[in-house]
């Protein structure tokens, strides 16, 4: 399962563009919010 990362909606300002730049890719949600995440979307799994 991937998600979106966070921190990159305001103050982009501040951030340099290495760090924008890999704030855009997705990343796996980890094993620990699997469970929780799999409730949250019940019509996907």
């Amino acid at each position: 399962m991937t998600r979106s990362k966070a921190n990159k909606r305001h103050i982009l300002t501040t951030k340099d563009s290495k760090r924008k730049r890999n704030l855009g890719r997705k990343t796996l949600v980890s094993q620990a919010d699997i469970h929780t995440v799999r409730l949250m979307l019940p019509y996907d799994f």
